[in-house]
């Protein structure tokens, strides 16, 4: 018998064959994991695709073991991996790489830790699993291979197995993304007060102070209503300092003490009711339901920003479960869903499991194997599609239009939106698409009757749409009224929300201080020593930093090319805006949302929550911003420099920008007020700025299709974006003439761009060049292309000295 093998690397061959020793024919199966010989030494975890009795033309190597007892991977899944290689020409190694936890891709080159969170004694393992736990008590990590030593074996992995599964050791990994949940200080009873509610009236004959007795009024108010009372509320609520608290700590009445709020822990907290569906909700939801019935198998559902879709997609959740089915619900950011997460547990409580990469590889494998036990509900990033699912009946997409579901590097270069289409094919499942703003290709798929459509043009409530004011910069600076990056109405309008209480959101889709550091008298820039790019300057950290390689260099007192002093900051960041911003609102409490605060998931949590709880009144931040958050308070939002996304050079720049605003100016009035826009801009005539200013969907969707048909691009076409890349300029540039010319010999010249070098020509002293493929989406155009590339591809790298060319291949750019 012989195996077909997936192995966690980017063979161009699909599987590799391996002959399986007659001891394991009767357990092996296809979907189980087995270790397996490769290359001259290497061992890796591998995964079973076939099972045949075809003996292939080279050497054969045997399998050394299975790690799994019932399989990892089914049917359905290894279909969907199969199309996924298939149609953004990756390999099945690189979709494997992608689909499984950390911890389910062992090779000998993968290293361990002892876990210090294990406490059970050791006496208890098993010899083997003894020894390897020994050998970590007396140095720090050890690779397998170093266990493969210790026990004097050549089949280690599923002793690994067996400890990664106790909790007794953990990958490398896991240790640099160990998962911290987020802590907040929260104030309760010490005993006897808190057993016996009779003996607290007794508590106000030991206290001694007013604001003591201020504390205790508001904590026994709150602890009545509340699950816990948190510390910051509870001293905001009695207005009053931390110390009065400590005494009361001191005296025994009242402890500090620290509560996990874990995203991914059982929720404690009491379940909410349904809310009650508005007429407008009710009615897309009968939609909805009338598509799928009359056998559309994806919907779109078009609802304005605040418009209550999301009490939609519950009420559909709630009826697939009450049928015993799964639901996969996508969001582009998982670190952005905080507000999500916590709404659907109120409904649904320890029915969701959360799967993203924030999460480590234990927890990981956890959510996989819930997933398959059939857990109702997964709520997930992207890489959410590739759980072995049971029952899974629909997938729902919301922000369907966002460029993170797209997948950049490494391969495969997905597209969670459309690959969730074909996962729920396979299926036999629904896909629900959300979008206030629908991407071009979904909304076209609508109007050609391919999708169902379901509109939603009002807001819930039927709060009013805020109001859109677009300010003149050219105008601004005639009267002279900027106050820096600032137009005088930006500033006043601050100032109007901050007397009122209210909050504001500014967004500027640049982090950093300033983009640019120049000499005034030489014109010297600081450029990055491995890309063709500027460094940016970091006030905080008084930096120069490359936003593509991370290299850092100091930042210069003088000039290093002539000596002068006249070094100049050009552009405006994120943090820039922040610190002009404490200038002209100097009692304003200001933070920042980009990369650089909110790298960590607890990080951005903790922004989020102050934001929410009003201890912050302005947020500045990069596209973070214009993410499905949702602030009752927030009255306004400030588009700092709407040119600089409209100019993009990029056929996407326009629909990028249409969305980008209209989201980020979704977030004023949510609740109870009509909110405010201020769109600063100098080609304040532009198209697409007047259909954000118009809240014209449909002019802008007209147009946008019009000149995609006129220009060909999607959807009228289908885009393929090659990459190539090496150390060498000229050996970049040998490569992709060579590739360009095959391509154009076979497709013919009107169908191949390129090549190029791209705005940014190096990145990590790599050189680039592409080529762009423009092909009909009829006939068999696309598939004899991709065969094509595959074959192109093996004969360039083979070239003597072109070897280490690269080549990127993305579908569907």
């Amino acid at each position: 018998m012989f195996a077909d093998v997936i192995l966690p690397l980017a063979l161009p061959n699909r599987t590799y064959t391996f002959a399986v020793p007659e001891d394991l024919t009767e357990t092996i199966k296809t979907g189980l994991r087995v270790e397996v010989p490769f290359g001259k030494s290497k061992l890796y975890s591998g995964l079973v695709e076939r099972l045949h009795h075809n003996k292939p033309d080279y050497k054969v190597k045997e399998i050394i073991s299975v790690l799994d007892e019932v399989p990892l991977v089914s049917e359905i899944q290894l279909k969907f991996w199969n199309w996924i290689a298939d149609y953004y020409c990756s390999t099945l190694g690189e979709v494997m790489l992608a689909a499984l936890p950390g911890n389910m891709k062992l090779s000998s080159e993968t290293r361990i830790a002892f876990n210090a969170d294990y406490t059970d004694d050791l006496l208890e393992l098993a010899d083997d699993e003894y020894l390897v736990a020994e050998a970590l008590q007396l140095q720090p990590e050890i690779t397998i291979e170093d266990v493969r030593k210790i026990l004097n074996r050549k089949t280690v992995l599923p002793v690994i197995q067996k400890l990664i599964h106790r909790g007794v050791i953990l990958l490398r990994e896991e240790l640099q993304e160990k998962y911290k949940p987020r802590k907040i200080s929260a104030v309760r009873w010490c005993e006897p007060y808190k057993s016996d509610p009779d003996l607290v009236r007794s508590v106000f004959d030991v206290v001694k102070s007013e604001a003591q007795v201020k504390i205790l009024m508001a904590f026994i108010q709150m602890v009545r209503n509340q699950p816990f009372v948190k510390k910051s509320v509870l001293l905001k609520a009695a207005a009053v300092s931390d110390s009065p608290l400590q005494s009361l700590a001191k005296l025994g009445i009242l402890e500090v003490y620290e509560r996990e709020i874990s995203r991914i822990a059982d929720y404690r907290e009491e379940l909410a009711g349904t809310g009650t569906l508005s007429e407008h909700q009710s009615k897309a939801l009968s939609e909805i339901n009338q598509h799928f019935i009359s056998g559309k198998k994806v919907v779109l559902l078009h609802g304005v920003t605040g418009s209550g879709k999301t009490q939609v997609y519950i009420e559909m959740m709630r009826e697939v479960i009450l049928q015993g089915g799964q639901v996969l619900y996508l969001l582009p950011e998982i670190a952005l869903t905080t507000q999500i997460v916590s709404r659907l547990q109120r409904v649904f409580g320890g029915d969701i499991a959360v799967y993203h990469s924030k999460i480590n590889a234990n927890e990981r494998a956890e959510v996989w194997n819930s997933a398959a036990a059939g857990r109702p509900i997964v709520l997930g990033a992207r890489s959410g599609l590739f759980l072995p699912f049971q029952n899974l009946q629909l997938i729902i997409v919301d922000e369907e239009h966002d460029p993170s579901f797209k997948q950049y590097d490494p391969a495969p270069r997905y597209n969670a939106r459309d690959a969730a289409i074909y996962l729920a094919a396979t299926n036999k499942a629904h896909v629900l698409l959300g979008s206030a703003t629908p991407g071009v290709e979904t909304y076209h798929n609508a109007l050609t009757g391919k999708y169902g459509l379901v509109e939603m043009k009002q807001r819930f409530g039927g709060l009013d749409m805020p109001e859109i004011r677009v300010v003149d910069l050219k105008d601004e600076q005639k009267k002279r009224t900027m106050h820096g990056i600032f137009s005088g109405a930006l500033i006043d309008q601050l100032k109007l929300a901050l007397e009122n209480g209210e909050q504001a959101i500014l967004f500027q889709n640049r982090r950093g201080y300033a983009p640019i550091l120049e000499c005034e008298t030489c014109g010297w820039a600081s450029t990055c020593q491995n890309c063709d790019v500027s460094l940016t300057y970091h006030k905080f950290q008084h930096v120069l930093r490359c936003h593509y390689c991370n290299f850092r260099a100091d930042v210069p007192e003088t000039c290093p090319a002539c000596g002068s002093g006249k070094l100049v900051m050009l552009g405006s960041g994120t943090e820039k805006i922040e610190d002009e911003l404490r200038i002209f609102l100097p009692d304003a409490r200001i933070a920042r949302m980009d990369l650089d605060t909110a790298g960590t998931k607890n990080s951005l949590s903790a922004l989020l929550n102050d934001f929410e709880e009003r201890e912050l009144d302005i947020l500045v931040g990069t596209q973070m911003v214009s993410k499905g958050l949702d602030f009752e308070n927030v009255a306004l939002v400030g588009v700092l420099s709407a040119d600089q996304i409209v100019r993009f050079p990029d056929f996407r720049s326009g629909e990028r920008a249409f969305q980008l605003i209209t989201q980020v100016s979704g977030r004023a009035g949510r609740k109870k007020k009509r909110g405010t826009v201020l769109i600063q801009a100098y080609a304040t005539q532009h198209p697409v700025v007047l259909d954000v200013l118009d809240n014209d969907f449909q002019r802008f969707i007209e147009r946008e299709l019009r000149e995609r048909e006129e220009f060909r691009y999607p959807p009228f076409v289908r885009l393929i974006h090659l990459n190539i890349q090496h150390k060498d300029d000229k050996v970049t540039g040998a490569a992709a003439a060579y590739l360009s010319a095959i391509l154009r010999d076979k497709l013919g010249p009107e169908r191949v761009l390129g090549p190029v070098i791209p705005p940014v020509g190096r990145v990590r002293n790599y050189y680039h060049q592409n080529i762009m493929l423009k092909l009909e989406k009829t006939g068999d155009i696309v598939p004899r292309t991709k065969a094509l590339i595959k074959k192109a591809t093996e004969l360039l790298v083979g070239k003597p000295g072109w070897s280490q060319v690269r080549v990127a291949v993305d579908v569907d750019p």
